[in-house]
């Protein structure tokens, strides 16, 4: 069987890796010059290899933990990835949470019992919050938001301003105002009430693309700088361009899937698929990656920044780079950024950092000259997560068809672990579906779902 895979993103390329375990010939068609889509490396003259944007993984990500380990079996997970017991903490100290070491989810409530910068009743709504949420298996209303989310469970502001405003801009990038409260809910179950490590934070220590993209591509055919004008889905085969193969998984974003995309027959369901791919907006993430004239040491290596639009500090979270004069700004939902000069926009990110770091009760000497800047804007970086979007599945109309991509169905925001999972269960899609194809396939569809299930 051959397959094409469109895209070499993490969702395309967890795709053909699947399909290669199972036996099944692939080709990745990929129009930049490198893998890993909207999480890859950028080469920079100054600073080296830095990436497109800086991304925070947790140790619920179990599907892209494996793959990351699978495809460097040799290698010391600590050489690639920096990981560390929740711990979220303010860049001046005044609010800091660190995950204790019991068992969850009381790892979660002795989180929030020990917070610093929470009073009493701020530490009561969260766990009270949390309690009601695990008996009702963090299920929310359909179409509430997560700001409603909040004033149904009596959140303070404290709490909303330190904790749950922060990780939901960091983790569905959509404004609490707007985001879907069911998303930000499946993060947090995930997180805290579940195994105490799946709270972990994990910071890669190499770039994205070096992280498990290029070795995943070392194994699979790759076409790089080829961008796919048709998807043309008939009966018997999928037309790449012209090229016939048995079947294909789109792995691009749905703009991309619109532009490319033709299929004969099932008319309605093709007017169906364009509607659900056009209901999709799109938000933006900026990441500033600064390099100081010599190192300094942050107290910790992530560092939550307070914003303040009006004074120009748009950034809200601090990472220390592996080199330790390199760190890196992460602005989410960056939209407002994108009317401001970036030049002003830096300066303001630089001040910012240096007046709140200053007031930490562990502050390292004052911070040294910034030598060097990348500025890198994601314009849509991911989709906006608001309630009652209708998100397509893997599976569509057309069983030679398959769609794969964090905007898939996965139940997740926009995240990696998303991605890396639909493009798995895209892969199972094809397969099972091969089965039913003519007698010419059912051969090594047969053997394919074997290895899979193996």
């Amino acid at each position: 069987m051959k397959v094409a895979i469109i895209g070499a993103g993490w969702a395309g390329l967890a795709a053909a890796l699947a399909l290669k375990l199972a036996g099944v010939q692939t080709t990745v068609f990929e129009a930049a010059p490198i893998t890993g889509g909207r999480a890859r490396r950028v080469d920079d003259k100054t600073m080296g290899a830095i990436d497109n944007g800086q991304h925070l993984l947790i140790g619920a990500y179990t599907e892209t933990l494996a793959l990351i380990q699978r495809l460097h079996p040799e290698t010391p997970a600590d050489t690639l990835l920096l990981r560390l017991p929740m711990q979220l903490e303010s860049a001046d100290g005044s609010f800091s949470l660190r995950a204790s070491a019991l068992p969850s989810p009381m790892h979660a409530l002795g989180a929030i019992l020990g917070a610093k910068g929470l009073g009493l009743k701020d530490k009561w709504h969260a766990i009270r919050m949390i309690a009601s949420l695990r008996i009702k298996k963090w299920q929310a209303s359909p179409l509430q938001t997560v700001s409603q989310l909040f004033s149904q469970y009596s959140q303070t502001q404290s709490l909303c301003q330190h904790l749950w405003q922060p990780l939901c801009l960091a983790t569905l990038n959509t404004p609490v105002e707007l985001a879907s409260a069911q998303l930000f809910l499946n993060v947090l179950r995930d997180s805290l009430d579940a195994p105490t490590r799946h709270s972990d934070l994990i910071v890669p220590r190499v770039d994205l693309t070096t992280l498990w993209p290029e070795a995943a591509a070392q194994q699979l055919t790759l076409r790089h700088r080829h961008i796919v004008k048709e998807i043309l889905v008939e009966n018997d085969c999928v037309r790449i361009d012209g090229e016939m193969f048995e079947a294909c998984i789109v792995a691009t974003p749905p703009y991309a899937v619109l532009r490319m995309l033709q299929c004969d027959g099932h008319t309605q369901q093709m007017q169906a698929l364009r509607a659900a791919l056009e209901a999709f907006t799109y938000r933006p993430i900026a990441t500033l990656t600064l390099q100081l004239e010599q190192p300094w040491r942050l107290p910790v290596p992530i560092l939550m920044l307070d914003e303040a639009p009006d004074t120009g500090h748009y950034g809200q979270w601090l990472f220390a780079r592996k080199q330790a004069n390199q760190f890196t700004v992460v602005v989410s939902n960056a939209e407002d950024f994108l009317k401001h000069d970036r030049s002003a926009f830096v300066d303001g990110i630089v001040q910012q950092i240096q007046q709140q770091v200053a007031l930490h009760p562990q502050a390292p000497s004052d911070m040294p000259k910034v030598m060097a800047h990348r500025l890198v804007v994601e314009k849509r970086a991911t989709f906006s997560a608001e309630p009652g979007l209708i998100r397509p599945t893997n599976k569509t109309a057309w069983s030679r068809l398959a769609l794969a991509g964090d905007w898939t169905d996965t139940g997740y925001p926009a995240v990696l672990e998303g991605a890396v999972r639909s493009g798995q269960q895209a892969a199972r899609q094809i397969i099972d579906a091969s089965r039913a194809w003519p007698e010419t396939s059912s051969g090594q569809a047969a053997s394919a779902a074997g290895n899979l299930q193996d």
